[in-house]
C-alpha cells in the first residue's frame, strides 16, 4: 500500500470516529507534531507510530513481505 492511501485511511478513520488530532494524539501516545506531519505527508513514521494509531483507532496493521525472484 502506498503511503498517500495509508495517510487517508487514517485520517478517514480518524473524521468518521469525531476524534480530532489533538484527542488522537494523546489516546495514541504519538506527538501531536508527529500526527500533524504524517496527516499532512510531509512524516515518516515508524512501524511503532503507525502501530499506536491503528490502535487507538480501532484498526490492524499488517505487514507484507514479498519474496522477489532474481535470475544469478
Amino acid at each position: 500500500m502506498h503511503l498517500d492511501k495509508l495517510i487517508q485511511l487514517v485520517k478517514s478513520r480518524r473524521e468518521s470516529l469525531q476524534v480530532t488530532q489533538e484527542m488522537l494524539a494523546d489516546l495514541s501516545g504519538v506527538g501531536l507534531r508527529t500526527l500533524k506531519q504524517f496527516e499532512s505527508g510531509k512524516g515518516n513514521p515508524t512501524l511503532s507510530t503507525l502501530q499506536k494509531l491503528a490502535d487507538a483507532l480501532g484498526m490492524e496493521v499488517a505487514l507484507k513481505v514479498k519474496e522477489l525472484k532474481t535470475d544469478l
